[in-house]
């Protein structure tokens, strides 16, 4: 992912959001975006019992700016309900591209 002329690795984002207590499992893809080229965008399966709501997207986000670069962090959180996944078990991440 390339946002503002910075590189960043989807995998380091993913990392450190799965170390948040609400987080189930994410994944993170960039979203094209007009002034950065790319922001990061990362889609989120929360633990049950967590909502996913406005106080829960800026935890996620000031929790990431504290693990990691600050401009790492997910410009945009999606909430899901489960990510999709091949058969042996890894993360379809061109399927979250193209929504």
């Amino acid at each position: 992912i390339i946002s503002g002329g910075y590189n960043i690795a989807g995998p380091e984002v993913e990392s450190a959001l799965l170390l948040h207590p609400a987080v189930a499992e994410c994944g993170v893809v960039g979203q094209p975006d007009e002034a950065r080229g790319q922001i990061v965008k990362a889609y989120v399966v929360l633990k049950p019992g967590v909502a996913g709501d406005a106080a829960c997207v800026q935890a996620l986000q000031d929790f990431v700016k504290g693990s990691i670069a600050p401009y790492k962090y997910p410009r945009a959180v999606a909430f899901v309900d489960s990510l999709p996944r091949t058969e042996t078990g890894k993360l379809q991440r061109f399927r979250l591209r193209t929504g």
